[in-house]
């Protein structure tokens, strides 16, 4: 098996958006005892940032983030519950998401999580209208890294606000990162509530998590 070439093929697969290749092509590997984190790293994730280039360069649009994003989830999907009785992950960190209560929108967050998940992360989303309280129990109990909080109006934003007040009040500051973003939201509300970093759409959530949590 030439390894080089199937990678490649990997990572036009997520390229291309052709999530029925890339499953297939994870499912390969694992029936071929192919080494799965070096699948991950040189087979997949070289494809996912390059669809993150290309989206910075104009070459892609939402629709194109959302198909590549997508199949890169269903190769994952395949290959880290393998990982996991191996004894390996392919993690950069884990990370609690939602969308803040009182705000119904997910399609934004939908697709940071995607991203983030595709990247390497493990993710565990909340979906929308989250209480404050169910992020700080969900990042305790998985021992989360960060949290990233999303919200589309402006009524519901200040919740970011409230969350991080209460994680000062608890004395949990330090413990994990905050993140935020949502369309009223910028990097001066941002630093304004003390949260740890801003992203304002779905590649950049990506690079802040790197940033912030594998320094």
């Amino acid at each position: 098996m030439d390894k080089a070439l199937v990678f490649e093929r990997m990572k036009q697969a997520i390229v291309d958006g052709n999530r029925t290749e890339a499953e297939s092509l994870a499912r390969e590997a694992v029936r071929t005892g192919l080494d799965l984190q070096e699948t991950i790293e040189k087979g997949y994730i070289p494809g996912i940032q390059r669809v993150g280039k290309l989206w910075e360069e104009g070459e892609y649009f939402l629709p194109e983030l959302i198909t590549s994003a997508e199949s890169m989830k269903a190769a994952m999907s395949v290959l880290q519950p393998e990982l996991g009785k191996a004894g390996g992950a392919a993690g950069k960190g884990r990370l609690v998401i939602g969308t803040i209560e009182g705000d119904i929108h997910d399609i934004g967050k939908n697709l940071v999580a995607s991203m983030l998940q595709a990247n390497g992360f493990e993710v565990h989303d909340l979906g929308a209208d989250v209480k404050l309280e169910r992020f700080l129990e969900k990042a305790e109990e998985v021992g989360a890294d960060g949290v990233c909080l999303s919200a589309l109006l402006t009524t519901t934003m200040l919740g970011q606000r409230r969350l991080i007040q209460m994680i000062k009040a608890r004395n949990l500051a330090g413990r994990f990162k905050v993140m935020v973003g949502g369309a009223p939201v910028t990097r001066k509300w941002a630093e304004e509530i003390g949260a740890d970093g801003y992203a304002e759409n779905a590649v950049a959530a990506v690079k802040l998590a790197e940033d912030l949590l594998n320094k």
